[in-house]
Order: structure tokens, then sequence, then C-alpha cells
């Protein structure tokens, strides 16, 4: 097994993640072209028939040995333990501001639980991919709790999204992640451009850090917002967790502390904990190949050529919660976060089989990509602004 490199590396691959974005990008083109040809080899039988199925011979093929290393079985004592750990630092956090009471020393403590609740995030991620547990009632009534209960996030409205997210990645008009409501991610999203994103779009790329600071309280405003759709399963159910959730929350707070104390705990701890959940989320596809409508590409390609994996070791896992193996999760939604490094070596080697550009980079690396990729989506609107 490769040796994972520094927390901090950059791109291991022979080339930099620029050449491997502008590889990728004309994998997609020749891609699309290639199908449309008849090769008197046969290679156009099988990319018809690629076409056809939903995700195609190639991705049968890597999802064989896939189930060969045994990569897909629930791990219990993996999660046992993880959530143990999770819910010990969250139970330690309250019992933290419990004894300090009325104490600017509280913004040390809205620190921490801001980490805690990235965590507990990812906690219910996995959840909600059903990599914990196999069945869909004890996956979806754990979800419940750790998102509703101890979030304040909707977790049927995020499931929702986060489900047509896996579906089509970085597609400019499926993929909700890149929906043009606040930043645009193509040129031709700056240049379609109304609104707030019309305006923030033109310097996006030195706005992105602060504006994850807003991330938590956006994720709890749209899941109370989400109640009212009709693609809710449980708006009356979720709607009153989350009414419990904010009840005990901003109780405790304004209960404890003074109303100054207590707004800066909140901004400290809301803004940290989007600041997490961003910097775990952003590196995966920001700055990955766009997909336009129109373009045809197999499972295998779509998920691969959109995602990017995040190198650096045990502490890079720890931190991103196995979303670093951002490719493998993509391909293998369910399996759990422990195989995950095992499946990425299997998978890189397949991928360069088959001629298929893989991605991988550092984290501070990924941000500089994603940043880059931000400035030049937004240029449109600069030059318009002339």
């Amino acid at each position: 097994m490769r040796v994972p490199p520094p927390f901090f590396a950059q791109e291991i691959t022979p080339h930099t993640e620029r050449m491997a974005h502008s590889t990728a990008l004309a994998g997609i083109h020749s891609l699309a072209e290639d199908e449309k040809q008849t090769n008197p080899r046969g290679d156009g039988r099988k990319r018809e028939r690629e076409k056809s199925s939903g995700r195609g011979s190639d991705f049968s093929e890597l999802s064989r040995r896939i189930a060969e290393a045994d990569l897909l079985r629930r791990r219990p004592l993996y999660y046992t333990v993880r959530f143990t750990a999770v819910g010990l630092a969250l139970a330690g956090g309250v019992a933290a501001f419990l004894v300090l009471g009325d104490s600017w020393s509280q913004l040390l403590v809205a620190a921490a639980l801001a980490v805690v609740f990235g965590q507990l995030g990812l906690a219910a991620h996995d959840l909600a991919h059903r990599q914990v547990f196999s069945r869909r009632r004890p996956s979806e009534i754990g979800g419940l709790v750790v998102a509703d209960v101890l979030l304040g996030m909707s977790y049927g409205w995020w499931m929702n999204k986060h489900t047509r997210h896996h579906a089509n990645p970085n597609h400019e008009n499926k993929d909700p992640d890149v929906a043009p409501d606040i930043l645009v991610w193509s040129r031709r999203q700056a240049r379609q451009a109304k609104g707030p994103a019309r305006f923030i779009g033109k310097h996006q790329a030195a706005l992105f850090f602060p504006l994850l600071t807003l991330e938590g309280l956006n994720l709890s405003v749209s899941s109370f917002r989400a109640l009212r759709s009709p693609s809710m399963k449980r708006p009356v159910l979720e709607g009153a967790l989350l009414v419990a959730h904010f009840a005990v929350y901003f109780g405790g707070l304004f209960t404890l502390l003074s109303p100054g104390k207590a707004l800066a705990f909140i901004a400290v701890h809301q803004g940290l904990f989007g600041l997490y959940l961003g910097s775990v989320f952003a590196p995966n596809h920001k700055g990955m190949p766009m997909i336009e409508e129109g373009t045809e590409l197999d499972f295998l390609r779509r998920q691969v050529l959109t995602s990017r994996n995040v190198d650096g070791g045990a502490l890079t896992d720890v931190f991103m919660g196995g979303l670093n193996y951002q490719i493998e999760h993509h391909l293998f939604p369910s399996m759990p976060t422990p195989a995950l490094a095992k499946a990425q070596v299997i998978t890189e080697r397949y991928c360069a089989e088959l001629g298929i550009p893989y991605c991988r980079s550092g984290l501070i690396a990924s941000h500089r990509t994603a940043l880059r990729h931000l400035r030049e989506a937004g240029e449109p609107l600069r030059e318009a602004g002339h």
C-alpha cells in the first residue's frame, strides 16, 4: 500500500493539479466524442453498452474487485468507538459550559463545540449513507437524533439534497451544491447570474472563507424552510425536533450567560462550525470539471472526473471523516469509512488501467485550486463591471 504524503503535500501524481484538471476536462470531451463514433475493433459496442446500462461494465469490474476485497461489510466496532468518542466530547463540552458559568472563557468552549458539531455532521453523513447500519430504519432514527436533535439541521432535507448531489456531481443544472444562489461555479453561470450572486460573484474567491462562517446558520435556516416542501416525509416530527434543539440551545445560552456573552458564544460556535464543514466539503469537488447539460458520461467517469481525493494521513482522515477519499466515497457511498483507504489503492490502479484521470492533492493545494476556480468563474462579472 502506498505511504500517504505529508498533511500539506502537493499533488503527488507526476502532473500538477492544474494539469490534472485540464486533462480531466479533455477526458470528458474526448469521451463524449468517442461515444458518437463507431470503432471497428468493438470499442464502440462496449461504450454503447455502458451508455445504455446505468453504471456500465467498467464500473461493474471495479465493483467486483472491491467486493472481492471485502470492503463493503459494516464495521460496527469502528463506529461504536468513533461515535462514543464524539459523544464523550459533546458531553465534556456541555459539562465545561455548565461549570464555567457567565465567563468569557466560554468562547473557548464555543470553539471546541464547533469541532464537535463538525464531527456530528460527519456522523450524520455516514448514517445517511447507511455506512453504519445496513437497514433504513436504524439509519433514519440515528440520522434524526444526530442531525435534528443535536445539530439543529433537518435530516430529511439534507439527505434529499445530498442524494441529488451524488447522482450528478458538479452538474450545472442538477447538482444543488453548485446552484448559483450566492456563488457562481462556472463562467456560464456568471453570465446568467442575478441578485446576490451577481454582486458577490465578482469577489467570491476573497469572500469564500468569510461566507463559510455563515454555513452553520444557513443549514438551520434552510432546514426550517424545507419543512413546507412536499418532498419532506416527516415535516411535523422534524419541525418538533428542530424547535426542541433550538429551545435548549438558545435557552441554555441566554439563561447561563449575559446577552453579550451569549451572542458572542453563538458567533464563535456557529462561525467556526460553518468554517469547519466548508473546509471539509469544499476540497472534494470545487475546482474540478463542471458538467454541462448534454454531456454524456458513464457512472464511473462521472464520479471520478468530478471528484478529488485529499491526501494527508491519519490526521486528515479524522479531520475530514473519510471524505478525503471522495472518489471512492462517490463510487461506493455505503462503504464504511475505515475501508476507503484500501479502496483508494484499488480504484486508482483500476483508473490507471483505463486511462481515466485520477486527482489527488494536499489539503492546502486543494483549497488553492478551489479559490482559483472561483476567481476564474467570476471573471465575466468583473469584466461586465468595467
